[in-house]
């Protein structure tokens, strides 16, 4: 008796070790690249009258304001420079753009455990956006955002699961010098995580030194080459249909250096683009086709990705909406454009409007995170850690955005309809003289991790245990693992060898 106690005591032991155990990557449920697109929006007849009026807006409207060079570069491969200044588009060049197009890239990391395929409609969530605050959320405050920050924001990416790159979230406030900023966004984030990241350059001269970095770091320039782990967010665009000239100009230079491109069209619905969702992604369609037409004439095959990127506005007031509804259906409206044509694309989701991570950013980062997996998004940029409609940006909020991306996930999964998932084995087990319930059955046990995603910080304990555990607060809980995290050595952190030859090389803000 007492023999088989301690059998049945220590199978627990054993299973409960087994689920405490990390999964393989290949059983966890939620992983980067899950395949989405189940949602769409729009018929296949609306999306072939979106592509058609985006190739007649570049046929009949085009773009004004290329750099000399983009000129060049466009008009030798076939678009018309007119009299007023405006390149268009014929149709049959865009449409040659779009075939010879890169149709699967693979965003590298310096860890190749988080390179990103970027085929299909695979799905990677992680952070975006250029805010000039960050938010302190104990005190209710914003204050500028630092340098420090930002290394901060890297290191907290590179451990949380669910954040599968980072791109740039905010800027270094504390460093005046443009160039010094461009480099330091570079050493800050590239020394924080091993996983991709984006970055944008304010001169077109800043890519140069920053390529040289980028070669330090990863051993040369023949292994950079062959890996780049950093990209370029390039808002080659200023909507209307304008090219951003020095933007382009830097676009150039990052193709020149094998540096993968985010053509990044973010404009305003009801200002900058038309105030209608259908009208808005059009326009956005539309500009970056024509970012797709520059990038091949520049270099044919180059990796591109396809950054239709509106926002939408509030037309009362004018302020932005990121965490509309609107934002959601804008979103994942492009998403579904971009696998029309088979690209790989990114765009913004999980924005809050909201100041603090409360309530309102809650529902506000879910609906858009949740439509952009299931349209099939390759790139949700700007998924976690945003508020004030790009503003602000908080660590904690990065922190609990981990936790909500996962559930996110989970529905970009869906449902597997197979035989074992189905279940009537064991409906016939326990119904037929078993215990008549299936908590500890097998099937249950051997399945509760590979089905089900457990939030790291949300609380799903009854109101008395919530009562006994001196009910916790989800913020202060967010606040604790920050530190937990800020406290250990980043494990992106350079050698110190290759450390001190960048610091000789170059002006580094962070103390070593």
């Amino acid at each position: 008796m007492n023999q088989r106690i301690q059998s049945r005591a220590g199978g627990r032991s054993a299973r409960r070790a087994a689920r405490a155990a990390p999964l393989a990557d290949h059983l966890r449920p939620i992983r980067p690249g899950l395949e989405g697109g189940r949602y769409a929006p729009m018929t296949p007849a609306e999306l072939d009258r979106i592509h058609n009026a985006a190739l007649e807006a570049l046929e009949t409207i085009g773009l004004v304001d290329a750099p000399d060079s983009g000129i060049a570069y466009l008009t030798k491969a076939g678009a018309v420079l007119g009299d007023d200044g405006r390149i268009r588009f014929p149709r049959a060049l865009v449409e040659d753009a779009i075939a010879k197009a890169n149709r699967s890239i693979t965003l590298h990391a310096r860890d190749p455990r988080h390179d990103l395929d970027l085929s299909g409609t695979k799905v990677h969530y992680g952070t975006a956006g250029a805010a000039v605050h960050l938010v302190e959320p104990d005190g209710r405050n914003y204050r500028e955002s630092t340098l420090q920050d930002l290394h901060d924001a890297a290191r907290i990416s590179n451990v949380l699961d669910n954040l599968h790159f980072l791109q740039r979230p905010m800027v270094a406030r504390d460093i005046e010098d443009n160039r010094d900023m461009d480099l330091n966004t570079v050493y800050a984030t590239t020394s924080g995580t091993t996983k991709h990241i984006g970055t944008s350059f304010y001169d077109p001269a800043h890519v140069a030194p920053a390529i040289e970095m980028l070669h330090m770091i990863a051993g040369g320039e023949d292994k950079w080459r062959a890996r780049p782990f950093m990209s370029n967010s390039n808002c080659f665009v200023v909507p209307p249909m304008k090219f951003a000239t020095e933007s382009c100009q830097v676009m150039e230079e990052c193709i020149k250096y094998g540096m993968p491109v985010l053509l990044l069209s973010a404009g305003m619905a009801g200002a900058t683009a038309p105030s209608t969702v259908a009208g808005a992604i059009v326009q956005a369609t539309a500009e970056c086709l024509a970012g797709l037409v520059y990038v091949q004439a520049v270099k044919p095959g180059h990796p591109a990705i396809f950054g239709t990127w509106p926002f939408g506005l509030d037309l009362r007031t004018g302020a932005m909406t990121g965490g509309s509804g609107e934002q959601a259906l804008l979103t994942a409206g492009c998403a579904q454009m971009h696998r029309y044509y088979d690209l790989p694309g990114g765009a913004a989701a999980g924005i809050a409007d909201s100041k603090l991570p409360d309530m309102q950013a809650g529902w506000e980062q879910m609906c858009s995170n949740v439509m952009a997996g299931l349209a099939g998004l390759n790139m949700v940029y700007e998924a976690a850690g945003m508020h004030a409609s790009l503003l602000g940006f908080c660590h904690e909020s990065l922190i609990l955005g981990d936790d909500l991306i996962g559930q996110a996930l989970r529905c970009v999964r869906g449902i597997e309809v197979n035989d074992e998932t189905l279940a009537l084995d064991q409906m016939r087990s326990v119904c037929m003289g078993g215990p008549g319930h299936y908590l500890g059955t097998e099937q249950t046990l051997g399945r509760m991790q590979a089905d089900h995603v457990y939030p790291s910080l949300g609380d799903r304990t009854s109101p008395k245990e919530w009562v006994e555990n001196d009910k916790p607060d989800l913020i202060a809980k967010a606040t604790a693992r920050k530190e937990e995290l800020l406290s250990q050595r980043s494990e992106a952190r350079f050698d110190p060898a290759l450390d001190a030859e960048i610091r000789k090389r170059f002006r580094i803000y962070l103390p070593a």
